[in-house]
């Protein structure tokens, strides 16, 4: 662990190397994420609610989707270049280490300046949580926090299945995006918004709607059932196919020679 640490640190260092780049791309991704809050806001300026979800309910939808995206793209969104990795023959470096694979494709990618975003996700979070009318309780409280933590292992389940897709096409499989900066745009609302079709896939084929969109009935109250708040720890579960997965294309591996 102090090995990994240690590259941790180093990869901070190599992108600190030009700070005032480094704090502008930051900045940028920060003021960047704003314009689907300012959209959102706009459309709530004209209506008063969507599919039953006032304002403040959907800007906590918002948040928990924006929340949770941040945190798994920051970990796993250095699996979007594993192509390249592939391409390269960086992936043929890890393999003869003794060390995790999926750890030493991680830790050198880790790109802080996505810090930006779980930022903006951040400051949205804190104002949402007083303006979306819940009437918070430590069950409630308890559900928002595993809606966020588990919606991240979901994130991130979804940039390895990119990554481990790869194994067999080479090419990066660009139509999963959907399911990752897709979802953190279609996310914004309800998954009910985009009718019953699009929930039952969001719900029994890629559980993005288990941490967003049933514990979200449970928090505003429109259902009593507090099992719901339970939901995006099925979800999490998505991680373990597609570590399985990944580990099945590391074995099937074939160097591209380059």
């Amino acid at each position: 662990m102090k090995l990994y640490w240690n590259l941790f640190l180093m990869n901070l260092k190599s992108q600190m190397q030009y700070r005032m780049s480094f704090f502008m791309t930051v900045l940028g991704q920060f003021l960047t994420a704003f314009a689907s809050f300012f959209s959102l806001a706009f459309i709530f300026e004209r209506i008063d609610a969507v599919d039953g979800f006032t304002y403040g309910q959907v800007f906590l939808c918002f948040a928990v989707v924006v929340s949770a995206f941040s945190v798994g793209e920051l970990f796993g969104g250095g699996l979007a270049a594993f192509s390249r990795i592939l391409g390269d023959g960086s992936f043929d470096r890890a393999l003869v280490r003794p060390r995790p694979v999926l750890l030493q494709i991680l830790v050198p990618n880790f790109d802080f300046t996505r810090l930006g975003l779980l930022v903006q996700a951040a400051v949205v979070l804190c104002w949402a949580v007083p303006a979306s009318g819940v009437a918070w309780t430590v069950p409630k409280a308890l559900a928002l926090v595993l809606m966020i933590v588990c919606g991240a292992v979901v994130f991130f389940a979804m940039f390895l299945l990119k990554a481990a897709c790869t194994f067999f096409t080479t090419e990066s499989v660009q139509f999963l995006d959907i399911f990752t900066y897709g979802a953190r745009q279609f996310g914004r609302y309800p998954f009910s918004v985009y009718g019953k079709q699009v929930l039952w896939v969001l719900t029994f084929v890629v559980p993005l709607a288990l941490f967003q969109y049933y514990p979200l009935l449970y928090l505003v109250g429109r259902s009593s059932a507090a099992w719901l708040m339970l939901l995006p720890l099925a979800a999490a579960l998505v991680l373990v196919p597609c570590l399985l997965l990944f580990r099945f294309g590391v074995k099937r591996y074939k160097s591209t020679g380059s």
